[in-house]
């Protein structure tokens, strides 16, 4: 079914099923192995990935399976040399081709933890990319700087991970949550000029308070005088929202901000639709495009939402993006969104150091430390655009961003995304040495916007 080499070890399992898009659910529990080789072990023909992302559970089918999904189609098509652009002939990662291991995300930090090192001290890989919890990336942080190994996050959206720690192997490569919510903020502020109240309905750990404060603070600077009503903080994973619809219809503020994600913020959408909230409310979202094609014409039109990039139908008219957003629908029989968007410019940034630091080496296999060291500011292209590790003393991502409001195309049978605007990199990411908190604060020193 797939090309990927994909080797599961110890009592890892996989299996695959088709419905529409193709799904993908392991239930991953590497035991402890033996022996403890780390990854500059790692055979010279090869170059082979831990790939984590949430295979099972409510963040699985709009999330993890998407971005899975995603980086095989590229690992595949880079083992052809079939990528276009600037990776056009390139084979695999520095002419090695790319084995992958599968991970299940799912089941909390303390698993994760043991999973990383089962991938790095059992499985030998060279490098892990993914994750998309907060909670898991922070936990992973420091255990990846402890087995000195080359961690790759895709998500975890909390800007902590770089203002709180300094790292030699772990990155990012794909901005952080300030942008999604500072993108936001200018975007409400200018479409909704009259409104005067705000209320915040955010999921209670680091993503969903990060996400909150980043556009109470950033809506106070663009719209001043705008009152809080009130601030809301479910659980993550609470599925049933009927108090807190109750209480946002009650009150009535102007704009709900909600960063709400995955299975939770599909139940929040097919609960909240049918008593009429976004009747009431303009409620808008730090990236809720990710859910659109699955929920179809069940998405309220209306709703203001990101994606967390140029992604998805927002992409950049490239060759790479075109190539990617037609071969992920054409494999998958669904639009590409958010996830696998993201999660390839884990592989391409990975690959980019991995071949700048071959070209300093003399084109050997580089040692992680070289990759390590390659990968810092490093530049390249994905298929959101273009990717610089410009923050995190060159350790964590920006790029620019997309906002739009939906609206139902019924002869295409999509939700599609219309009044959109683009916002550079610059405009929406904090400098390099400067926390998102006090960047924000101060006004956005050193913001480039158009």
């Amino acid at each position: 079914m797939f090309d990927t080499t994909i080797k599961n070890r110890g009592a890892m399992t996989g299996r695959f099923k088709k419905t529409g898009l193709l799904a993908v659910a392991f239930a991953a529990a590497i035991g402890l192995g033996q022996a403890l080789a780390g990854p500059a072990d790692a055979a010279e023909g090869t170059f082979k990935i831990g790939m984590t992302a949430f295979l099972s559970g409510p963040a699985a089918d709009a999330f993890g399976v998407p971005s899975m999904n995603g980086g095989k189609l590229m690992v595949d098509a880079l083992n052809k040399g079939e990528v276009p652009g600037p990776y056009k002939g390139s084979v695999g990662i520095g002419g090695m081709k790319i084995e992958i291991v599968p991970v299940d995300e799912a089941g909390g930090a303390q698993v994760q933890i043991q999973r990383f090192r089962d991938l790095v001290q059992r499985e030998k890989v060279d490098a892990v990319v993914g994750y998309d919890g907060s909670g898991n990336c922070l936990a992973v942080a420091p255990v990846a700087e402890e087995l000195k190994a080359l961690a790759i996050f895709s998500g975890c959206g909390t800007p902590r991970i770089f203002e709180e720690a300094s790292y030699e192997y772990v990155f990012r490569a794909g901005a952080h949550s300030t942008m999604d919510n500072v993108a936001l903020a200018h975007y409400v502020a200018r479409k909704l000029p009259d409104a005067k109240t705000v209320a915040g309905f955010n999921q209670n750990y680091s993503w969903g308070q990060d996400s909150w404060r980043d556009f109470k603070l950033a809506l106070d600077t663009f719209k001043p005088g705008m009152k809080v009503v009130d601030e809301l903080f479910p659980e993550k994973g609470a599925g049933q929202y009927g108090a807190q619809i109750s209480v946002l219809m009650r009150k009535k503020p102007d704009v709900v901000h909600s960063s709400l994600w995955g299975g939770d913020l599909e139940a929040f959408l097919l609960q909240a639709g049918p008593r009429g909230l976004f009747k009431k409310t303009n409620v808008v979202f730090a990236m809720a495009e990710h859910v659109l094609p699955r929920l179809a014409e069940k998405v309220p039109e209306g709703l203001m939402t990101g994606g967390r990039g140029a992604v998805g139908a927002l992409h950049p008219d490239t060759p790479l993006a075109n190539w990617f957003y037609k071969a992920y629908e054409e494999r998958y029989g669904i639009p590409a969104v958010q996830a696998p968007f993201r999660f390839v410019q884990t592989i391409l940034g990975l690959k980019t150091a991995v071949e700048k630091a071959m070209a300093a080496n003399g084109g050997k296999k580089p040692t992680t430390e070289e990759t390590a060291k390659a990968f810092e500011y490093a530049t390249f292209e994905a298929p959101t655009g273009m990717i610089k590790m410009a923050i995190g003393g060159g350790h964590q991502a920006i790029q620019d961003n997309a906002i739009g409001i939906s609206k139902w195309n019924a002869e295409k049978k999509r939700v599609e995304l219309v009044d959109v605007e683009y916002f550079k990199a610059e405009c929406i990411n904090p400098p390099d040495g400067m926390k998102a908190v006090e960047w924000i604060e101060k006004g956005f020193p050193g913001a480039k916007c158009d």
